[in-house]
């Protein structure tokens, strides 16, 4: 995953990209291997959520996700995502 976090006149622009090949349902099929698909995403910084999302199989290959929220320099946003088998992927990035 990658994470680039800048802020500006106290927002705070996160743009991420997570790598995972989002196999949805009818892929899977095709394929013959199961389904597996990013389910959920959560980002923190420090105990607060600032971004919360259920997802779906309709995410693209290598989804890129952008947000925004009000924060600082310096502090440190971490991503988690969840996908269909449970698997979890964290990554964590400092606000410049």
């Amino acid at each position: 995953m990658r994470i680039k976090a800048k802020e500006k006149g106290g927002i705070v622009e996160i743009k991420m990209m997570a790598t995972h090949p989002m196999l949805s349902y009818q892929e899977a099929e095709r394929a013959k291997k199961p389904a597996n698909f990013i389910t959920h995403i959560t980002a923190k910084v420090g105990a607060d959520v600032v971004f919360d999302a259920s997802t779906s199989q309709f995410l693209s290959k290598d989804p890129y996700i952008k947000f925004n929220f009000k924060g600082a320099k310096d502090e440190e946003i971490e991503i988690t995502w969840v996908d269909l088998t449970g698997a979890t992927t964290t990554a964590k990035e400092k606000v410049k």
